[in-house]
């Protein structure tokens, strides 16, 4: 369960805007992208796991070596099916910049990219210049950006994305590698894209009004 931070006026600008983003039909040369991270612990078996035979189950011992950790970039086009899965050593600002390019490639004919993200401090224009030089300010402006309102990550769909990520393809293994985690993601990419599998997502500024009313009620009486 999501803990809703108090809604004052920045918190219902941006929670009316990422809410308008998602109400918009499909339109190819406008696509909403919803863009988060998902940090993975690596380990590793110390001694050999031993598949499932006739009336015995699969049987993994309980010791095991953490090998460090990495990062995924889990990103989504919901109304088009369309799946991102992108590990990297860390979630730093060059990294962003990188996964942005591969983002502004995946999109070459689109007039903008809508990028739904949340508030991390790499998420910024200053990321890319660092990364990519002058060149950095021409990628920036493949994307229109909306930044969800602090401590609301729920209002990103990529958490949805991330939930699906985790079940379906992290589960409960133990991957020891970052090359072995960009095999699985790889592998796990090309089959949830086949099925062009989408989000239904269903708030509406509409639901927003009538959940948040009294508190934004409150905050407009707490002005005067």
């Amino acid at each position: 369960m999501w803990c809703v931070a108090e809604v004052d006026e920045a918190y219902w600008e941006r929670m009316d805007d990422v809410l308008e983003i998602y109400e918009r039909p499909y339109n190819p040369q406008e696509p909403v992208v919803c863009l988060d991270e998902k940090p993975v612990v690596l380990h590793r078996d110390l001694r050999p796991a031993s598949a499932a035979e006739p009336a015995q189950p699969a049987k993994r011992d309980y010791e095991y070596e953490r090998c460090g950790t990495a990062n995924v970039f889990c990103a989504v086009e919901p109304l088009a099916g369309r799946h991102f899965t992108w590990p990297t050593p860390n979630r730093s600002g060059k990294q962003f910049a990188l996964i942005l390019r591969r983002l502004a490639n995946a999109y070459p004919n689109a007039r903008t990219i809508h990028l739904v993200l949340d508030n991390l401090s790499t998420h910024s224009r200053r990321s890319l210049l660092r990364q990519f030089g002058d060149q950095g300010d021409s990628l920036w402006n493949r994307f229109t950006l909306h930044f969800t309102p602090k401590h609301a990550s729920w209002l990103n769909q990529a958490e949805i994305e991330i939930s699906i990520f985790a079940r379906q393809c992290l589960g409960s293994r133990r991957i020891p590698s970052l090359h072995d985690l960009r095999s699985e993601c790889a592998a796990w990419n090309r089959s949830v894209n086949r099925r062009r599998l989408k989000i239904n997502w269903t708030f509406s500024r509409l639901d927003a009004a009538n959940v948040f009313h009294q508190q934004l009620q409150l905050f407009k009486q707490s002005q005067y």
